[in-house]
């Protein structure tokens, strides 16, 4: 038993040190090491960024002491193959380490067990599923992504108590305190890709990027059937200092237009328009129609393959609601104020049809409750 509640102990330490890694190891997932001998921890490593070298490796290669017969806790499988660094099996064997504690299995198919395979095969014990569920869920964007070849996608909204975003007139400034806006520049952080429709864009003219932490603002994603977007907003104007994509539909343009100053329908240059948009830095997505608007699944598809393994859909109702009809969406975070606004066409958090029935509605799993002084966030996992 004592056993025990030392591997949760040191475990739990290896997890806040895998945390220090979030918004820096995409697509790679967040690791921490804790390297232990006579009941004392004699060293420490993370995955600190993409490229750079995993965290059993940092914590051996940074301890000062003699690793031999030391026990070492590690939150994800050791990696056993080369890649951009050294398989760490390579050197826990080598540092004579003696026994191996971890918290969650590789599911990644160049390891996916064979890192436990190789260190038994040293003569190193072996433990597994320590913390098993919270290093899984630090790394749920990981897991999901290497399992499914699709983004991981969270849907984020701040809404009233009476489920309103924003007032009958569009005004949405603020629905939430500051509090809760901090916590989101957290999620901005944690995320890869950040998406919008060019609703919000049009509405709201949002910058989308993290204020926290500027080099890991995300890659900005925007849902723009008809290329609507204007070539002066700050998402265009930004698009060499921040990746930012904007997916369309390429049949959709054939019969683009739009009225000139005078109210008049002018034909639309696409062609100007792509690029001047290609100038300016924006990476354009031609995507299928899907009933005259992109298609959401093929465009998850597109991204994942450019290696863009999670998104935070901060999106208006038609894309949320677009995207649970696709069940797309993986986990959702509420944020609600103690607030009443009222309107009877006051836009809501998922607007379209809708389910027909209630037995039809989307189903959440595992439910959490964060409070932000007055506020409150729900969030959960998309059954």
């Amino acid at each position: 038993m004592e056993n025990f509640k030392e591997n949760e102990q040191y475990m739990k330490r290896a997890l806040e040190l895998a945390a220090k890694g979030m918004g820096y190891t995409s697509p790679n997932p967040m690791v921490g090491c804790v390297v232990v001998k006579n009941g004392r921890i004699i060293s420490e490593g993370y995955h600190e960024r993409f490229g750079g070298y995993h965290a059993e490796r940092n914590a051996l290669i940074n301890c000062n002491e003699d690793t031999r017969g030391a026990i070492l806790y590690v939150t994800l499988e050791p990696c056993c193959h080369y890649g951009k660094t050294p398989p760490c099996t390579e050197i826990i064997i080598e540092k004579g380490i003696k026994k191996v504690v971890i918290g969650a299995m590789d599911s990644n198919p160049l390891v996916a067990g064979k890192g436990v395979e190789q260190l038994k095969a040293a003569g190193i014990i072996v433990e597994t599923g320590i913390l098993e569920n919270e290093c899984k869920e630090l790394n749920e964007v990981f897991f999901h992504y290497m399992e499914s070849k699709m983004p991981f996608v969270a849907m984020k909204y701040a809404m009233t108590l009476d489920g309103k975003i924003a007032c009958e007139n569009g005004d949405s400034k603020w629905v939430t305190n500051d509090i809760s806006r901090e916590y989101v520049q957290q999620l901005r952080k944690r995320y890869t890709g950040i998406m919008v429709g060019i609703e919000t864009v049009l509405k709201d003219d949002p910058l989308l990027t993290c204020r926290i932490e500027p080099r890991c603002s995300p890659v900005r994603i925007v849902c723009d059937s008809s290329l609507r977007i204007p070539i002066n907003s700050r998402l265009v104007k930004t698009a060499r200092e921040t990746d930012t994509i904007v997916a369309y539909v390429e049949n959709a343009l054939d019969e683009s237009h739009t009225p000139n100053k005078a109210g008049e329908i002018i034909e639309y240059d696409v062609q100007h328009k792509i690029n001047t948009l290609e100038e300016a830095g924006v990476k354009l997505i031609a995507c299928p129609d899907r009933e005259g608007h992109v298609d959401l699944k093929e465009l998850l598809k597109m991204l994942a393959a450019q290696g863009i393994d999670s998104i935070l859909l901060e999106g208006g109702g038609i894309l949320n609601s677009g995207m649970l009809k696709e069940h797309l969406v993986n986990r959702v975070y509420a944020f609600i104020a103690p607030k009443l606004v009222g309107g009877q066409n006051a836009k809501s958090p998922v607007s379209g049809y809708g389910v027909e029935y209630m037995a039809d509605a989307y189903k959440l799993n595992e439910p959490s409750i964060i409070r932000f002084k007055e506020d409150i966030m729900i969030t959960a996992l998309m059954e």
